[in-house]
């Protein structure tokens, strides 16, 4: 299982996923504002992988304040969690992790700053192990919807490298493959940073999993050759109707499914689920530099004075989606009530635990 991200010698380490797959090169976080840049510049993506890094990071920024006065403390700590929430505005595992660190300090506030600090480098810790266990669920919850035999698409990269380990949607496909299902894989490449072609097939030929990678628009006509069985993707936010915000790409692909009667399945966990937004329309959609499209590496491959429109993910509506696969089970349409439900339930779970 590849190790995205960890703590070494009191400072944060995560494989560059910009450097994948020529290259395995570690990025050392010495400070909370390394991995900021870390989440904005692709070091490290995925959504529950950023969760994770922002909880380590906030771990970080916490020893790096100098004081023993607990509302000295409390001020710079919050501001530096809000910094942290600023990193990328469409997962919601990043928020999700930030007020999870900041709950556990305020419930601390009566104590010791030292104690404080090493609960939160506790919790932060807490997160990455619940992160792969809650994975390993999600793939056994999945391992019903695939056949034998069967050929799945999957987008981007939702693999161990956009988690703690293991995956979600890549978990699901792991699972299948453990249980012998003798599945194949088709990876899109997704543009522009080629997620699928670099990283998607460089987990599953680490593992043996059959991998084929195409281009985003070969999908159709695989899907009408009846090469593909069913589509698994990852998520960065679901909202409480069930429309999905996932890697730019990802809605055409789930349109195409519908039109020729293939399930298209999201693994994530329920922290990637935002009940307080009501539909796709309030999820704010990343806009990064044009750059990106116009350039290869460092290679220009656009004319002079080209414009890049370059929306980082887009928005599946729930009436495409089959299912959603969780560390809780399969939920399935109507999403609203279904959400609703596991949500109640996981609340109720943890104010009685």
């Amino acid at each position: 299982m590849i190790q995205t991200i960890r703590w070494q010698e009191g400072r944060v380490w995560m494989i560059d996923q910009r450097k994948l797959p020529l290259e395995k090169q570690w990025y050392v976080c010495r400070g909370y504002r390394d991995v900021i840049r870390a989440i904005k510049e692709m070091v490290i993506r995925g959504a529950p992988a950023i969760g994770i890094a922002a909880a380590m990071g906030l771990a970080l920024g916490a020893r790096s304040i100098r004081t023993r006065n607990s509302e000295t403390f409390f001020k710079r700590f919050r501001e530096i969690a809000g910094e942290m929430e600023q990193a990328r505005p469409t997962a919601v595992n990043l928020r999700w992790a930030t007020q999870r660190m900041l709950r556990v300090a305020t419930s601390l506030e009566s104590s010791p700053v030292e104690e404080i600090k090493e609960a939160l480098f506790s919790e932060s810790q807490k997160i990455l192990e619940e992160d792969i266990e809650t994975n390993r669920a999600i793939g056994k919850a999945g391992l019903p919807l695939i056949p034998h035999g069967g050929t799945i698409l999957t987008h981007c990269n939702a693999g161990g490298l956009a988690t703690g380990g293991y995956g979600t949607a890549l978990g699901v496909i792991r699972t299948a493959h453990e249980a012998g299902k003798n599945i194949r894989v088709v990876a899109d490449e997704t543009r522009p940073w080629l997620q699928g072609l670099r990283l998607t097939s460089f987990e599953l030929m680490e593992d043996g999993i059959p991998v084929t990678v195409i281009a985003d628009n070969a999908a159709g006509l695989l899907m009408s050759q009846k090469k593909i069985d069913l589509v698994i993707t990852g998520a960065d936010r679901i909202a409480a109707n069930g429309d999905v915000a996932n890697k730019i790409g990802t809605y055409q692909v789930a349109v195409l499914a519908r039109a020729h009667k293939i399930p298209f399945y999201v693994a994530a966990p329920l922290s990637t689920i935002d009940p307080l937004t009501k539909s796709g329309a309030y999820i704010p959609i990343e806009e990064r530099d044009g750059d990106e499209i116009l350039k290869i590496g460092n290679k220009r491959l656009a004319p002079p004075e080209t414009r890049a429109l370059n929306p980082a993910f887009d928005i599946t509506p729930a009436r495409y989606v089959s299912a959603i696969i969780t560390e809780s089970g399969v939920l399935r349409p109507p999403f609203r009530k279904s959400i609703k439900n596991v949500v109640a339930s996981k609340l109720s779970f943890n104010t009685t635990k």
